[in-house]
């Protein structure tokens, strides 16, 4: 984990790493500090905080080192000296892996359980001293906020050896590649009207070299995964469809959102799509557009979660006319 300290100079990430962050960070950092994580024990009880998650995570069942680790977010040495000393403590004992010969299975003693209600009622206490301080509508959205943020970490740590830079032309082969294949396994065929169709895939770069527009590659150890754009809304002079927008100067279109099978699950369409959104409102740009289609499902769902809302008509002139879902954001 890095550390770093107030006032420190960090350059931004695509994302625009803002004062918002910094204060995110800040909050962070204090809140495990009220929690007690970086005390030597818990309370007036005999555990450090490892330990006590240890005691925790044992309470389920006998696992293994190596799931307590995992469990736990720490490395396997951490664990298995957290685990140690609740043997050495008599609050947990071991007993050898009928899956595996060369590992133990650690789990709670009668004593390790009573220390655990200990623990349950030390922190019950705790927590009803804070939850006190909040009305039911502010515990509800600070649980949410924070299963929002578990979340964001998760795939953050999911992300860490990738990398999402700005497409070049040494890029394009790969990308039109992962386009075809990704459309393909969703039955979008060039024949029907589709993105794959279009007569620019083989040059995404050169597409996107106005300085409205943009297009972002997610490469990992060299390989071209996925990727997505945005643009101005085409529309060969003809007006937007749309009364809530005042002219078609102000809309742009998120554009060929691609993703291979190895991106999938990771975070990589939101991230990439936020991404995206703060680039078109630095551009100035009112509303963005895009469209879509009911097989699709999980990228319908992302978009609806953005703020997306379904349109009754196609806007521009985009020629992907099979794609029946028009959709649009206010930015």
């Amino acid at each position: 984990m890095t550390v770093t300290p107030e006032g420190t100079d960090m350059p931004q990430s695509q994302n625009g790493y803002s004062q918002q962050g910094s204060e995110l960070r800040a909050v962070s950092r204090k809140i495990v500090r009220q929690l007690g994580v970086l005390d030597s024990a818990c309370g007036d009880l005999p555990l450090t905080p490892v330990q006590a998650h240890a005691l925790i995570e044992l309470s389920h069942g006998a696992i293994s080192i190596k799931e307590l680790a995992v469990q736990l977010n720490v490395d396997k040495s951490n664990a298995s000296r957290a685990a140690t000393h609740l043997v050495e403590k008599g609050f947990a004992e071991t007993k050898s892996n009928p899956r595996d010969c060369r590992s133990l299975l650690a789990q709670l003693t009668p004593q390790g359980r009573r220390l655990l209600q200990k623990l349950d009622r030390q922190q019950n206490i705790i927590f009803e001293q804070i939850l006190s301080q909040l009305s039911p509508d502010e515990t509800d959205q600070i649980e949410l906020a924070l299963s929002r943020y578990h979340k964001a970490i998760q795939r953050a740590q999911l992300q860490q050896d990738y990398q999402i830079r700005e497409i070049t032309a040494d890029d394009d082969l790969a990308m039109a590649n992962v386009i075809r294949e990704v459309s393909a396994e969703y039955g979008l065929t060039a024949d029907k009207g589709y993105g794959v169709a279009d007569l620019s895939l083989d040059k995404l770069s050169q597409e996107y070299q106005s300085q409205q527009a943009r297009y972002w590659v997610i490469e990992k150890e060299g390989e071209i995964l996925g990727g997505g754009g945005i643009a101005k809304l085409s529309t060969n002079n003809s007006e937007v469809n749309n009364s809530e927008v005042n002219n078609d100067e102000q809309v742009c279109e998120l554009q060929k959102m691609y993703f291979s099978q190895a991106l999938r699950g990771k975070g990589f369409a939101k991230r990439l799509a936020f991404i995206a959104l703060k680039f078109a409102r630095e551009q100035g740009y009112q509303a963005c557009y895009l469209e879509t289609t009911a097989s699709l499902n999980e990228a319908v769902k992302l978009y609806e979660s953005m703020g997306f809302e379904h349109i009754d008509s196609h806007m521009g002139n985009t020629g992907h006319d099979a794609c029946e879902m028009p959709m649009l954001l206010k930015l």
